[in-house]
């Protein structure tokens, strides 16, 4: 849970690499350019953890030092509605993840949660919702029930993670945080997002649903972004204007309910565009504030 709006990278930025920085260098990195927010991507991982515990405690050690919040992004490789050996390996993949984030001290492992296939929504979402579950009683039972699980709103047709099943889960799996990706929403919608009004229409139906405390809380990922009919299809930078969503309204939803969202970067520019967001909800904040005392 952030103490205010904090924002940063999906993963380390490329800048980063070709100085030859280490992962605990990466924090310390972020704090130079003003960012506060990390997330860990361990999107290829299989069935163990797939980095050294030591490794692990020093990033975590670092991003305490410079007050950086650390997230993991889980595996791609689970499908929680799969044939009976794909959700168990996909169980323990998310296990040997949230494994990692507690060496770490990240809060939450975001995941996605699965397919639809070919059986019906319902069954597809009920089917996670019992893998998810058995994963979190695993947890526990293993001493890393303080991580929490991230179920993300997803942006193909396909796939199960429409705010309405994203929502669901945080409803009915304890100790999950709800994760907002704008992006896929805005793809899965056909362009979604196209006033402000419609921002703030997902955050008074999380409020509703879920609460005031998860609305102000919400972990984000963010990025402009191209699609088809079927949904996502690429990632764009924010300066391409011909690609959705809009930032600004998104800022200024933000400041209208005092949110203090961990915003994370998804677009091919990490830490640069990571920067422009954080730089736009800082005018659109100073621009109330100056208006409330004029």
């Amino acid at each position: 849970m952030a103490d205010r709006p904090r924002f940063g990278p999906a993963g380390v930025p490329a800048l980063f690499r070709i100085l030859g920085a280490k992962l605990p260098d990466v924090p310390g990195l972020l704090r130079e350019e003003g960012l506060d927010a990390f997330e860990y991507q361990a999107v290829q991982w299989g069935q163990k953890p797939q980095m050294r515990q030591e490794v692990a405690e020093k990033l975590g050690s670092e991003a305490r030092k410079n007050d950086v919040l650390l997230s993991l992004h889980g595996t791609y490789y689970v499908n929680l509605s799969g044939k009976k050996e794909v959700v168990e390996a996909s169980k323990r993949r998310l296990i040997a993840c949230a494994t990692a984030a507690q060496w770490m001290g990240a809060y939450v492992v975001v995941f996605h949660p699965g397919f639809y296939g070919r059986v019906e929504k319902s069954e597809a979402f009920g089917n996670c919702v019992k893998a998810l579950k058995e994963v979190r009683s695993a947890m526990d039972s293993l001493g890393i029930g303080k991580v929490k699980l991230g179920p993300e709103t997803m942006g193909r047709v396909f796939q199960v993670g429409t705010l309405d099943e994203i929502m669901a889960l945080c409803e009915t799996v304890e100790q999950t945080q709800l994760v907002i990706d704008w992006a896929h929403l805005h793809a899965r919608h056909q362009g979604r997002f196209r006033k402000a009004d419609d921002f703030r229409d997902v955050v008074v139906e999380v409020e509703r649903r879920l609460g005031t405390e998860a609305a102000r809380n919400m972990h984000c990922h963010f990025s402009k972004i191209e699609y088809t009919d079927k949904g996502e299809r690429r990632h764009h930078i924010l300066d391409e204007a011909r690609y959705g969503p809009d930032f600004q309204m998104l800022a200024e939803v933000i400041a209208d309910f005092n949110l203090r969202p961990v915003m994370i970067c998804e677009t091919p520019l990490l830490d640069i565009d990571a920067v422009k967001i954080r730089d736009m909800l800082g005018r659109v904040v100073k621009e109330r504030q100056n208006g409330s005392t004029g």
